[in-house]
């Protein structure tokens, strides 16, 4: 590691210095230099946020670089058995808004780093600007969806079923969203795991037409299956509110993404039905449907039919569920994981899953 080069990238806070920040922010703005750095706060969930307070020279100042930002990686003792979840996050930052943006935190650096098996982003501290963070117990307005799907349905157009998502293209190189989640679904589906899951809160907050793990294991084998014969974009991979922030002015702001290749439809079935209210989602996700897909043709691509949609929307929700109910509750807060399982599990029993399933 020199001046010049961040590499290799720390692994512990203590490794996170001004002259590591010094070079790692001059692969984006050559010249600057960082001569202190206050330690503000570490937050550990499944990654780490380091919140630092810069004090940067003018070369700094002049290239805009926020004075409070945060360094996000794994910094944990979990932290290098995440190391695809870093590097996901490395490739949306690094590689894929870049040329396809959301609106996200200004980002001033992001790599990943094999050997270390390390990838960390450094950002803006949204923190400063006076953003509201979301959050799963503050369901979301018709209105706050509808913006969001909006920015969803641009950013998914621009990949829509095109060469850039190929072999080749690119972004070909990009995880297949459902491949990279099966090492985490056969961890959490042994009998041991799933019955842990099942008889805690989360767990017993949802219908018991869902709690068999064979039941689980058939709906995800069958989502994939059906998944992976849709046409893909490439996803931001995560969009439930944890990772989702409103602007001062109420519009909305993406965080944490897990780059992929999937189908669009995975994505808004997983935001709709953990974002709103259990007793508004039945009114209002039909039409929130439409309108991310009037958003998909408008801005280019050729989106399905609202019936066809709606049939993945449904089959899909197996998805959140199995989120919901097997995310450890040192990753996610016990509540945050009950009501949005509780969520799924009404939504599944609305869409009626099981004939959805069954028809494939």
């Amino acid at each position: 590691m020199g001046e010049n080069n961040p590499f290799p990238l720390p692994v512990t806070v203590e490794e996170v210095t001004p002259g590591w920040l010094t070079a790692a922010l001059r692969t984006r703005a050559p010249g600057v230099t960082v001569k202190g750095a206050d330690l503000l706060e570490v937050i550990n969930t499944t990654t780490t946020k380091i919140r630092l307070r810069l004090d940067l020279d003018e070369a700094g100042r002049a290239a805009g670089i926020a004075e409070r930002i945060i360094v996000k990686g794994g910094f944990q003792a979990h932290s290098r058995e995440l190391q695809h979840m870093h590097l996901r996050e490395v490739r949306g930052y690094r590689d894929v808004y870049p040329v396809n943006p959301l609106p996200s935190p200004a980002c001033y650096f992001a790599d990943f780093d094999a050997e270390r098996q390390q990838g960390i982003v450094i950002m803006e501290d949204l923190s400063a600007r006076g953003v509201e963070f979301c959050h799963a117990t503050r369901p979301q307005s018709h209105e706050q969806v509808a913006q969001r799907l909006t920015m969803l349905a641009r950013f998914h157009a621009k990949t829509w079923d095109t060469p850039d998502i190929a072999p080749g293209g690119r972004f070909g190189d990009l995880v297949d969203f459902f491949d990279v989640m099966r090492g985490f679904f056969d961890k959490y589906t042994s009998p041991e795991n799933w019955q842990r899951m099942i008889t805690a809160p989360r767990g017993v907050a949802t219908s018991t037409r869902f709690h068999a793990r064979e039941w689980m294991i058939d709906a995800w084998d069958k989502a994939t299956r059906f998944g992976q014969q849709l046409p893909y974009c490439v996803l931001h991979g995560d969009v439930h509110l944890g990772n989702l922030y409103l602007e001062p002015d109420g519009s909305p702001g993406f965080l944490d993404t897990l780059a992929s290749r999937g189908p669009g439809m995975l994505e808004v079935s997983y935001h709709i039905s953990a974002s709103v209210d259990v007793a508004d989602r039945p009114r209002w996700e039909g039409a929130l449907v439409r309108h991310y897909l009037d958003e998909l043709a408008a801005n280019g691509a050729t989106p399905p039919t609202f019936d066809e949609a709606m049939r993945q929307y449904a089959v899909f929700l197996s998805y959140g569920f199995f989120i919901w109910v097997t995310t450890e509750s040192h990753y996610q807060p016990e509540a945050v994981n009950t009501v949005n399982a509780m969520r799924m599990s009404a939504a599944m029993l609305d869409h009626d899953i099981d004939g959805v399933l069954a028809r494939l």
